[in-house]
């Protein structure tokens, strides 16, 4: 939900009050008596952004509000600071220059890094250069791969995350019992696809996990794609992150566009060229066949359990697009789509 009209007021007081402290100005190198002004720039559920220009040198940033954490950490605007430090040297990253976890804004941790020009990526004029933005994140050497968190087992863990969120769609009043069963039985086929798998065979990597078009800008002069918004990062497999961005649950959510079978295939070979040999890829391709239907599965119970709280009685809905878009994927066709993918 976004914030009033007088919220908004509040907090670009607090943060512009904020901006004047010691500790600021200097890591910013910004003349004491030099004001800042913010201006809005995008917001998520667990943090607003805003977008300022350095008083002298013109050079623009944006400060990032952290509200709140997915991965449930005390200290998420740190963990976001550190994978970024890490990250910098990949050149398709905001470069951080600043980070407060102590609360001094209304309670919230405070996170500036460099400001990147740029349009959403485009999955049908940009989607390749996409690939080698991402080869040069994943290729980047990271420093203290041990301050990322790595979960064991990704794909198991990815469906024990599905259970959860399906179970709150399952019991709740607005369930259809059709549904319920087609979602059931993907379940099931991921699990089985899961056990089947080979032995993984790969590098861990610091990933990014939430690869939507929007997460990509594209220098609209040079075409340079860049990787932004580290909310989530992780020490893990490549494959991954190839396999969440190519899943029809992530194009379609904001373009309604579902990637083509070889399409897919063509940017894992592209991705695996640009690489070339900077990190171990081992089994990439099979690998990103069983991770790209468990991300829809991911998408879809997701959806369900969303469904659940936009139908609640009192609430006020906020965004029609959403509800339909939720609405969408539970249909019985783009059900069947996905259990073509887990059939494969």
């Amino acid at each position: 939900m976004g914030l009033s009209e007088y919220d908004m007021e509040q907090l670009l007081k607090t943060i512009t009050a904020y901006s004047e402290s010691p500790e600021f100005k200097k890591a910013l190198d910004i003349p004491a008596e030099a004001p800042v002004t913010f201006v809005p720039l995008a917001q998520g559920e667990y943090h607003r952004n805003f977008v300022f220009a350095h008083p002298i040198t013109e050079k623009k940033y944006v400060l990032r509000v952290n509200y709140g954490s997915q991965m449930h950490l005390d200290n998420q605007i740190g963990y976001e600071y550190k994978a970024l430090d890490m990250l910098k040297f990949s050149g398709r990253t905001p470069v951080p220059v600043f980070v407060d976890n102590s609360g001094a804004v209304d309670g919230h941790g405070i996170l500036v890094m460099a400001f990147i020009e740029g349009r959403p990526l485009d999955y049908e004029r940009d989607l390749f250069r996409a690939a080698a933005c991402l080869a040069d994140v994943h290729s980047t050497p990271i420093s203290s791969p041990e301050s990322l968190i790595e979960i064991g087992n990704p794909i198991k863990g990815i469906l024990e995350e599905c259970e959860q969120m399906f179970a709150v769609y399952k019991q709740s009043a607005v369930a259809d019992p059709r549904k319920v069963a087609m979602i059931e039985e993907l379940m099931g086929l991921a699990y089985q696809k899961a056990d089947e798998m080979k032995a993984l065979d790969y590098q861990n990597v610091c990933i990014n996990t939430e690869l939507n078009n929007h997460n990509f800008l594209v220098n609209e002069k040079t075409g340079f794609v860049s990787l932004i918004d580290w909310e989530k990062p992780l020490w893990g497999d490549p494959a991954q992150d190839l396999g969440h961005m190519l899943a029809p649950t992530t194009s379609f959510w904001r373009t309604d566009i579902i990637l083509k079978e070889e399409t897919v295939e063509a940017f894992v070979r592209d991705y695996r060229s640009f690489v070339d040999d900077r990190i171990r890829l081992g089994n990439l391709e099979e690998r990103v066949k069983v991770f790209l239907p468990v991300t829809c599965l991911r998408g879809i119970t997701w959806c369900a359990m969303a469904y659940v709280e936009y139908m609640t009685p009192g609430r006020a809905i906020a965004n029609p697009d959403t509800l339909a878009k939720l609405k969408a994927y539970q249909t019985e066709s783009f059900l069947q789509d996905i259990k073509a993918y887990l059939l494969k």
